[in-house]
């Protein structure tokens, strides 16, 4: 049997999606390189070729490979992989050969090599028309062993199961496959182009700010890096907030970093310890220019095997994203938007609901789950009710107004003939579409009705109905945050809601003085299918009202700022910006199901580099010079201090 059938086979699961993917990677790679000038991969090296570029233009030719061996069949055939492909090399079987085929046929799997030969045409009937090198193959003449692999701790394919951890533990293998080349290539390749629309078409100065800061009042929490000045650290900065400002009084103008920045935010399996952004500041703008820039700068960027991005991208203030999703971060991909029906229940008989309307920012709210009687099971709808008992100690009633379900809410006998038809209206409900009603103080009714919209999907999803196309994607601007929020420890304090350099919003500056939790920030998110990619503000940059803030409403020791305020008295420009969170968006670009599979050596949901083994103890003698020693802690702290959530702080 002759190997193409097996090849077609391989390429094909090398081009299977992994996550949400859906784009080839052969494809992918070669399309978005073809709109460029195609680099020399061989200039500087040993090979005279890659192992992906091989075509029948090249037949005749002598070339040298280097790369790894994927597979080998019958000691006759052999596959050759580098980072850019695959392709078929003949193991001679001459005796004038022999130590050629020696070395090719002994030599393990995932095996360094060296081979030398000509470029020949497949036999007829053997072409791979699934694998761009699938016309030619190369008769060797000459091989070499660079390394030998010893037995793997798992193959290197995508296809096969591996857990995180291991993948994890054995980085180095894993970012052989395909799937991670992908998508750290891709990575690379939208970096460069955000770079070359700033600086090149735009202006902006790349600038590296410090990775050893100081602490900053408010937001995350910190690394602390210890000096030897006894009792005095360093931080890692949770972001360059405070230099970029800095930048524009010292007048530069544009800056922009890929930026890296710490938060130690404890277990979180969405999170990175260390993170990148895409950092922003500009003199002299609003907040609609820097809006305008990042939709240029995301459509510029934006990878050639995805679909072109729409701009300008759509608006929505945080207060209606609130009132029809539920969320700050709203994936309007699909709808089953909130609708408040208050009104179609003011002579209800449902006590629930009178005791809910009867409060002063009582309301009763609902979400249509279009066809949800026909996918949904009773069990699903039990999950949804006690979700909504044990998250958020409410009750939600299940409503099934024209479907024929015996397991209905036993309220849906005390709604009216006319409630029933005032609500089929406003809710445009149709035969076997499922109602979730709720009631309660505002905030908390959308809240609630966000998390069980979004539930709803996964189940529907779970049953085979697609809402949510993973290749759309739906960017949306948030704005008009509230500028404060109250602390939910101490109810009667104030915190910032982004941070405490945003600027109020002109029409609510008034407020600050009486009424500071009613003010609105300049503060604007960029959201992507419900997630959040990038965030930022207008800063204030009058030193005044910004001592005001620091002091008076956060209550902030304004010492640990003393070196910003004083530079905002000395003559600071209007700025603003923003920062995109790289990982998250490359995830959601890619489809990979964690922002580590875009991270080329990530730490784990715990923090931990299961490679290295980082965190490590240190010799007690190595800390004398820091003036600390360890304090160990018990069972008790130590689950505690895992279990304290911290804040995320966009820039």
């Amino acid at each position: 049997m002759y190997l193409g059938s097996w090849l077609s086979r391989l390429c094909r699961d090398l081009s299977r999606p992994i996550g949400k993917t859906t784009q080839p990677i052969w494809g992918s790679l070669s399309r978005s390189l073809s709109s460029q000038r195609i680099p020399e991969f061989s200039s500087f090296v040993a090979r005279t070729n890659t192992c992906g570029e091989l075509r029948s233009s090249h037949l005749g030719q002598e070339v040298t490979l280097c790369g790894w061996i994927q597979y080998r069949r019958q000691n006759t055939f052999l596959v050759l992989r580098d980072c850019h492909g695959l392709v078929q090399i003949i193991i001679p079987q001459d005796e004038s050969a022999a130590s050629v085929k020696k070395i090719l046929c002994e030599a393990p799997m995932e095996s360094v090599v060296k081979v030398s030969g000509t470029v020949i045409s497949r036999p007829p009937g053997q072409v791979n028309p699934k694998m761009p090198t699938g016309e030619i193959e190369i008769k060797v003449k000459t091989a070499e062993l660079l390394n030998a692999c010893k037995k793997l701790p798992f193959e290197i394919k995508d296809f096969v199961k591996k857990t995180e951890a291991l993948r994890l533990q054995y980085r180095y293998l894993d970012l052989r496959s395909f799937q991670m080349q992908y998508n750290l290539r891709l990575r690379s390749q939208m970096v460069m182009k955000m770079r070359e629309y700033l600086c090149n078409l735009h202006g902006f100065v790349d600038v590296e700010t410090p990775t050893l800061f100081k602490r900053t009042p408010g937001g995350a929490k910190e690394f602390l890096v210890p000096s030897r000045e006894p009792g005095k650290f360093y931080s890692l900065p949770q972001s360059p907030q405070q230099f970029k400002q800095l930048l524009m009084v010292g007048g530069l103008d544009r800056y922009f970093q890929v930026a890296r920045c710490y938060r130690d935010e404890g277990s979180r399996p969405d999170r990175q310890p260390e993170f990148t952004q895409i950092d922003i500041e500009m003199s002299f703008v609003d907040q609609t220019g820097i809006q305008r820039l990042i939709e240029g700068l995301l459509q510029y960027s934006w990878p050639d095997d995805k679909d072109p991005v729409a701009i300008p991208f759509p608006s929505m203030t945080f207060a209606e994203a609130l009132a029809t999703y539920g969320t700050d971060k709203p994936d309007i991909r699909f709808g089953m938007k909130i609708v408040d029906i208050s009104d179609v229940f003011r002579n209800t008989e449902i006590r629930f609901l009178q005791d809910a309307l009867a409060k002063p920012h009582g309301t009763v709210k609902a979400i249509c789950v279009h066809e949800g009687a026909k996918y949904l099971r009773r069990q699903d709808v039990e999950f949804i009710r006690e979700f909504a008992a044990h998250h958020y100690s409410q009750e939600v009633l299940p409503i099934f107004l024209n479907a024929k379900r015996n397991w209905s809410s036993p309220f849906a006998k005390f709604i009216m003939e006319e409630e029933r038809l005032e609500l089929t209206r406003l809710m445009e409900i149709q035969e076997e579409d499922m109602v979730i009603l709720t009631a309660g103080e505002h905030e908390k009714a959308c809240s609630l009705l966000g998390k069980l919209r979004l539930q709803c999907a996964d189940l529907l999803e779970m049953r085979g109905v697609v809402l949510r196309d993973p290749a759309l994607f739906s960017f949306l601007w948030v704005v008009d945050f509230p500028l404060f929020l109250t602390k939910e420890e101490s109810p009667t304090e104030l915190e910032s809601a982004h941070h405490p350099f945003t600027a109020p919003h002109p029409s609510d500056i008034h407020l600050l003085h009486t009424e500071p939790e009613k003010v609105r920030g300049q503060h604007y998110d960029l959201v992507l299918n419900g997630n959040e990619v990038g965030g930022g503000s207008v800063r204030i940059h009058d030193a005044q009202l910004q001592r005001f803030i620091l002091a008076t409403l956060l209550k902030e020791d304004v010492q640990l700022l003393s070196h910003l305020l004083q530079a905002l008295d000395y003559g600071a420009p209007p700025h603003g910006g923003i920062a995109l969170g790289l990982d998250r968006l490359l995830c959601l670009i890619t489809g990979a199901p964690s922002i580590r599979d875009v991270i080329a050596f990530p730490k784990s949901y715990r923090g931990h580099d299961l490679m290295s083994n980082a965190p490590d103890s240190v010799p007690l003698e190595e800390l004398k010079p820091y003036h600390i020693q360890v304090s160990w802690p018990t069972d008790s702290e130590e689950e505690d201090a895992s279990a304290t959530p911290s804040k995320n702080l966009s820039s």
